[in-house]
């Protein structure tokens, strides 16, 4: 039977809204909310930072936390030096964004189930846009997939192009898939991938994952039906406290 643990990214510094993790929604920080979700599911889970204020907000609410480098250029290299500090001995690490309060138990279910195939070596999840207008945000990377459920291709642009059809009648053509950033790594996988130099398609789209697929590793992605408000800039706190007053 497989061993699973979350581990939590959490960074002070944002461009768009400093201070993110420490932000209150609904009487708990937004990275309380994110770790308590994560718990609801995993027995274990850790929340890895490069800020002594966070880390002591996570252990003040019983969390555990390990501190990380502040050098990092994505999430992913910050896992896998938290991964190593802890010494897990876990078969699967799943990454879940410190800005994600309300990511579901279902969603995480769904990605460890993706690992009772053992051709998996790194899960994430989609979602089926809801509109011809959402799918073209460039701000949501679209995913394109395989008949088995493999990624073949995730790009900020509407892909695919459905030739002879006018684009605003696109989404009668096609389910268009909208990449949610929740993964998870075998953890062998994980420390292959944090060794690989940034790629061409990963630098030309600015998306982490097509690092992944130009070195060959294969993504399965898994389908959730849940919607979840991810908090980016202060607006999206203002909108998050209004989904947690309609929903909970």
């Amino acid at each position: 039977m497989l061993k699973f643990i979350a581990i939590i990214p959490a960074r002070y510094a944002s461009t768009r809204f400093p201070g993110k993790p420490l932000a209150m929604l609904g009487g708990k920080t937004v990275i309380q909310r994110v770790y308590e979700q994560a718990s609801t599911i995993l027995d274990e889970a850790w929340v890895a930072t490069d800020d002594e204020r966070i880390f002591a907000a996570v252990e003040q609410f019983g969390g555990c936390a390990v501190m990380t480098r502040s050098d990092h250029k994505s999430g992913t290299d910050r896992i896998e030096e938290a991964a190593e500090k802890i010494g897990t001995d876990a078969d699967v690490i799943i990454n879940i964004q410190g800005d994600e309060p309300f990511v579901q138990a279902s969603q995480i279910k769904t990605l460890m189930q993706l690992f009772d195939n053992a051709d998996t070596q790194i899960g994430t999840l989609g979602k089926r846009f809801e509109s011809q207008e959402a799918a073209k945000n460039p701000n949501s990377p679209k995913i394109v997939t395989d008949l088995q459920g493999f990624a073949l291709y995730f790009s900020r642009s509407v892909i695919p192009f459905v030739r002879g059809a006018a684009s605003e009648d696109w989404f009668s053509h096609y389910p268009y898939l909208k990449h949610l950033g929740l993964y998870a790594y075998r953890r062998e996988v994980l420390r292959e991938v944090t060794q690989l130099p940034q790629s061409p398609l990963e630098l030309a789209e600015s998306l982490e994952q097509l690092r992944w697929l130009e070195n060959g590793y294969r993504i399965r992605v898994g389908l959730t039906d849940v919607e979840t408000v991810g908090i980016d800039t202060p607006e999206d706190l203002l909108r998050a406290e209004a989904f947690m007053n309609q929903h909970y």
